[in-house]
C-alpha cells in the first residue's frame, strides 16, 4: 500500500502546470491533461538539473504544482475541528508550512519518475457542477496499472477548479494528511505542528534520499 500511494503521489506531484494564467482553471479535464503533458515533458527534458541536484525537484513542484492546488482548502480540511480555535495568523502559518511540506513530500515522489505513460479521463462538466473526480491510469512496461481520481472543486467566487484530493487505488491522500495531522494539532498544538512541518522541509536533501 505505501508503494501504491508513492506512485500515486508521483502522478499527483506531476500533474500541473508551470504558470496558474496558463491553465485552464476553468475546465477541469482540460486542466488536468494539459498540465500532465506539460510536467512529463519538463522532466524528462531535466534529468541532467534533477541528477545534478536532487533539491531541484523541489524547484520543479513549486512552479508545477502549488499554482493548480487548492491549499488552503486542504490545508484546512487537515486542521479539521480544531479551525475555530485558531487565529487569523496561526491559519496562515500552518498554510504557508503546509505548502512546503506538500512541495517535499511531492519532490520525494518525483524522484521515483520513470517515464510512465498516462491515461486521462475525459467528461463534460454541468453549469451547476462544484465537485468532480478526473480518473487517470498510470501505466508501465511489466506492472500493473494503478488507477487513480483526481478530486478538484470548484471556487464559488472565481469559478476556477483546482485539485484539493487523490485517490489512489480507494486511498485518499487527504484523508491520510489528516490522519497523520489533525491528531498531533491536537495533542501538540497547531504552533508546535507548524514548527514540526517547516523542520521536515528545511532538512537537507542528498541523493541517497532520491528513489531509484
Amino acid at each position: 500500500m505505501k508503494k501504491l500511494l508513492m506512485s500515486g503521489l508521483l502522478l499527483l506531484a506531476g500533474s500541473w502546470a508551470p504558470l496558474a494564467n496558463a491553465l485552464a482553471l476553468g475546465e477541469p479535464y482540460q486542466l488536468v491533461n494539459e498540465v500532465a503533458q506539460n510536467t512529463f515533458d519538463r522532466l524528462g527534458s531535466e534529468q541532467s538539473k534533477i541528477k545534478a541536484d536532487p533539491k531541484y525537484l523541489r524547484t520543479i513542484v513549486r512552479e508545477e504544482m502549488l499554482p493548480a492546488v487548492d491549499v488552503r482548502f486542504s490545508a484546512f480540511r487537515v486542521i479539521g475541528k480544531q479551525l475555530n480555535n485558531t487565529t487569523p495568523k496561526q491559519r496562515e502559518q500552518f498554510v504557508d508550512a503546509f505548502s512546503e511540506y506538500l512541495v517535499v513530500t511531492y519532490a520525494d515522489a518525483l524522484a521515483a519518475y520513470k517515464e510512465q505513460k498516462l491515461d486521462i479521463g475525459t467528461g463534460k462538466v454541468g453549469a451547476e457542477d462544484k465537485l468532480v473526480s478526473v480518473p487517470v491510469t498510470v501505466l508501465e512496461t511489466n506492472k500493473p496499472a494503478i488507477q487513480l481520481e483526481f478530486k478538484l472543486r470548484k471556487n464559488s467566487r472565481t469559478g476556477e477548479w483546482r485539485v484539493f484530493d487523490m485517490i489512489a487505488e480507494g486511498i485518499s491522500l487527504l484523508s491520510a494528511k489528516q490522519a497523520e495531522l489533525s491528531g498531533l494539532i491536537r495533542q501538540k498544538g497547531i504552533d508546535q505542528v507548524t514548527k514540526d512541518l517547516y523542520a521536515h522541509t528545511n532538512k537537507p536533501v542528498t541523493p541517497l534520499e532520491r528513489k531509484e
